[in-house]
């Protein structure tokens, strides 16, 4: 595109985790938290899917890339230094829930978890770089998940309200923009990560992921205001896994399938974030599926008066369903279910590449809710090769993210306030889903393997540039 679509001061970045490129897991006083007794490799999933999970490290039989991530606690003024020279105008990053409190449950958090931050953030301003921190990244501190049994238990409301209240103050002056839970919508299909429990049953996991649920929205709601409080001028936002919705074909009872699996994945936590309240349909489903939310008195008002300022959400692919389907089509879609689009191509790892989806996505979610949106996830996963030369040509990267961005700027022209884009794993890092470092998203290549070989040294990919020249143009040229 040549005209300019993007405002003035739109926010163009990259997005990290701290569990998945971090590293440094017994530095600094920090404890251990989910990912790191999550091993590597496709076996992750599958410990994802089942239930009774011990969380127990089985160092004979599994390797732990979490561990050391890409050693961003050691390396992270070489990699925001990287960050600059592409011109990032924010830097999207979670905080370690267990580097502040190390078992989650203390009186008072670790000092020196807190003033690593500190150097993070100094460093992210000596470039002008906005850091956007999602304050709970599928990073629940392990001794909450084995003691209490992870959001299940309401105490964990109690702590993340500590937790929460402890980062606003302490970086009142440095950050300004903050996500409370990431991808909190994904956690009924793996409530592992994003509640920090395992099934006591496939029977059990509706009741227990939407009781847990209801725990992380009452915190949300109070992390909001107290940020309102300590810090008034910040923006908090939610964070969702957002993916269309589509029917397989014109048949009505599939298309009324399609908008019910888009209700409840799609919109049930984005109403009670942003509109403060239960959304209409969900009382039904509840009652349909054996759910009852034990609540106190009081949760009501305060998810209503803690909504949120602006919608933030991750976008990798859309979703083609159908009511009734063959054995052969289940688990022939994406990540997060359905059956296979026959229109779309798909990544390495299966995930169908649909750009237009992501206009769909935000012409949904900014008529649904009026409010500033930001993508904070989008990339492709795929398999680098360095050539004899040294150079990584990711023309497929380039392919995809450019493809991306032009629909980004169709759905300013529809209308839509889009305000920000941080590109996922803007440097390589571990796979959430596979815990694989061969699953690449970034910019920015990294010398390590699935083996645990490699020297962690930074590359730059042919994609490094492309980006550089999108961020200068803001948008205008992506060619």
């Amino acid at each position: 595109m040549t005209e300019q679509v993007f405002k003035d001061g739109f926010l163009w970045g990259g997005a990290t985790a701290a569990n998945q490129f971090e590293g440094g897991y017994d530095e600094g006083g920090r404890g251990l938290n989910l990912a790191d007794v999550l091993p590597g490799g496709k076996e992750r999933l599958k410990l994802l899917a089942s239930s009774g999970f011990d969380f127990e490290m089985d160092t004979d039989k599994y390797t732990y890339p979490n561990h050391e991530g890409i050693d961003f606690y050691n390396r992270y003024k070489e990699d925001i230094a990287l960050f600059a020279e592409m011109g990032f105008k924010v830097f999207r990053m979670s905080i370690a829930w267990s580097r502040i409190f190390p078992k989650g449950d203390e009186q008072e958090p670790n000092e020196e978890g807190l003033a690593f931050y500190d150097r993070v953030f100094d460093e992210l301003a000596k470039y002008d770089i906005e850091p956007l921190v999602t304050i709970a990244h599928y990073e629940t501190p392990l001794h909450l998940i084995k003691e209490y049994g992870g959001w299940k238990n309401r105490k964990l409301v109690e702590f993340f309200d500590r937790y929460a209240e402890t980062l606003f103050t302490r970086y009142k002056d440095k950050v300004k923009y903050w996500l409370t839970f990431n991808e909190i919508n994904g956690a009924t299909h793996m409530p592992l990560f994003g509640l920090g429990f395992s099934p006591e049953s496939p029977e059990t996991r509706l009741q227990e992921s939407f009781q847990g649920l209801h725990h992380q929205f009452v915190a949300s709601a109070r992390a909001v205001q107290k940020a309102h409080d300590i810090i008034p001028e910040s923006q908090v936002g939610c964070m969702l896994i957002y993916a269309p919705v589509y029917a397989a074909d014109s048949n009505p009872v599939n298309i009324m399938h399609a908008r019910q699996e888009a209700d409840l994945f799609n919109f049930l936590c984005g109403d009670v974030h942003v509109r403060g309240e239960y959304p209409y349909f969900a009382e039904r489903y509840f009652n349909e599926n054996d759910v009852t939310i034990e609540m106190e008195d009081g949760d009501l008002e305060t998810i209503k008066n803690g909504t949120v300022d602006f919608i933030s959400f991750s976008y990798y692919m859309s979703r083609t369903d159908k009511k009734e389907k063959t054995a052969e089509e289940i688990g022939q879609g994406n990540l997060i279910g359905g059956v296979k689009n026959p229109f779309l191509k798909a990544s390495d790892w299966g995930w169908e590449i649909d750009p237009v989806g992501l206009r769909i996505a935000l012409n949904e979610l900014y008529g649904r809710y009026q409010l500033p949106l930001m993508i904070v996830e989008n990339g492709l996963g795929a398999y680098d090769k360095v050539e004899e030369d040294g150079s990584i040509n990711d023309d497929y990267r380039i392919d995809y993210l450019r493809e991306h961005i032009r629909e980004m700027g169709e759905a300013v022209k529809d209308g839509v306030d889009l305000i920000g884009y941080t590109s996922w794993g803007c440097i390589d890092l571990v796979s959430a889903s596979t815990g694989e470092y061969s699953k690449r998203y970034g910019f920015i290549y990294v010398d390590k393997h699935d083996d645990g070989s490699g020297t962690m040294d930074r590359k730059k990919k042919k994609s490094f540039d492309w980006y550089k020249q999108v961020i200068e143009s803001n948008g205008t040229d992506l060619d």
